[in-house]
């Protein structure tokens, strides 16, 4: 395993479609937001899932961990921050923090694990080319 973080950070505004009659931040948006800053990751270390498609691989979301700690609410203004774990394991895990910038709170705390799929439906056990390739190219090999 490699010792570089990889991090990528993602502002989001909540909108009043993410809250519900209280306004506060319906639990499954945080899925949404999670997302949102895998999206980002990918954009900014060139791991973007049409790129695993193009590769002939997905990845799905196998494990899913959230810890509420403060609530968001409609019109807060948040920051996820997404850190990349390096793993021996065929995984993409990830660790983030969601916090509040308008209250200066940490709102969240998640987990997710993700595996490689081929576009066959097969299991992939063992690192695929293209990500020994990215781990390479991203000082994590």
């Amino acid at each position: 395993m490699g010792e570089k973080i990889l991090q990528a950070e993602k502002d989001i505004h909540v909108r009043f479609s993410e809250v519900d009659a209280m306004g506060v931040v319906w639990h499954g948006s945080y899925l949404l937001y999670l997302e949102d800053a895998r999206e980002a990751f990918g954009r900014q270390y060139q791991l973007e899932y049409l790129t695993m498609y193009q590769h002939d691989h997905v990845a799905p979301i196998v494990d899913l961990k959230l810890q509420y700690r403060s609530a968001l609410h409609y019109q807060d203004q948040a920051k996820i921050v997404i850190t990349y774990q390096d793993s021996d394991a065929a995984k993409l895990i990830f660790d983030y923090k969601i916090y509040n910038l308008t209250t200066r709170q940490l709102a969240v705390i998640a987990h997710t694990e993700q595996v490689f799929v081929g576009t066959n439906g097969e299991l992939q056990i063992t690192w695929p080319a293209f990500m020994i390739e990215w781990k390479k190219n991203h000082g994590l090999l």
